[in-house]
């Protein structure tokens, strides 16, 4: 049976992926993916014939990965992050389900380490307590479904990750947002958000809504806010950004 693996590469560096993912694609003969997470992992594997497409191109990027692998290839289809948080896992399954073509192509999915988990780490420990990942680009969501899941994210009292918090053509977008969850959140909420997530250039920050409104963030940012128990505490004389659990009581 032809193989197809949908592939979450992390931050796309070798430390960041998994061992599965990283043997996954050892073992494959194509890798295939958006351009940009293509470009991230093909100098790991320079021997690998490349297939990838840029932005917009994700169907036709996901059934001609599926249609070599028909053919008898063993596909590597890489994504950023986790295939299965914004990535092209879900709409693999839906083209695989509806084209009797495909129905000789073992698909196995191959979790990885999503921006959230990522972004958590680097600021401390903000979610260990329920939480939910709500990405703010309108381009495949309406922006009133968007505007809704803030509101009810806030009244459930989860702490939020924030994807896609801004783009040269939404330069407002996480200042909306901010302004949408301090209708009940104080602006002193603690929050954080990371940038470069395991790539060159990383970082991170703590500050609190208000400051959040204002910080220069791009699509390479995961943003995050704390819930009504998040707190800043200094650990060695550095800010870490944390949501107990409650094992104290």
């Amino acid at each position: 049976m032809a193989n197809l693996f949908i592939i979450g590469i992390g931050g796309g560096n070798r430390e960041g992926m998994t061992r599965e993912a990283y043997e996954a694609i050892s073992s494959s003969d194509i890798i295939a993916g958006y351009t940009s997470y293509v470009d991230l992992v093909s100098p790991l594997f320079p021997q690998k014939e490349i297939y990838s497409t840029g932005m917009m191109k994700e169907s036709e990027r996901c059934e001609h990965a599926l249609r070599l692998a028909a053919g008898g290839k063993k596909v590597a289809l890489v994504c950023s992050g986790d295939a299965g948080v914004y990535g092209m896992a879900s709409l693999v399954y839906e083209i695989a389900a509806t084209h009797a073509d495909f129905s000789s192509v073992k698909i196995e999915v191959i979790a990885g380490v999503t921006a959230a988990l990522g972004g958590a780490a680097l600021l401390g420990a903000p979610l260990s307590h329920d939480f939910c990942i709500i990405s703010l680009s309108n381009l495949l969501t309406p922006q009133e479904t968007i505007e809704k899941r803030l509101r009810a994210a806030v009244s459930g009292d989860f702490c939020i990750a924030l994807y896609n918090p801004r783009s040269k053509n939404r330069p407002d977008t996480l200042k909306n947002a901010c302004r949408i969850l301090m209708e009940k959140l104080s602006p002193d909420t603690p929050c954080g958000w990371a940038r470069n997530i395991s790539r060159e250039g990383e970082e991170s920050h703590i500050c609190t809504l208000s400051q959040l409104a204002e910080a220069d963030l791009d699509m390479f940012c995961t943003a995050f806010i704390g819930n009504s128990t998040t707190k800043i505490l200094t650990i060695n004389g550095s800010q870490k950004l944390v949501t107990p659990r409650g094992y104290q009581k």
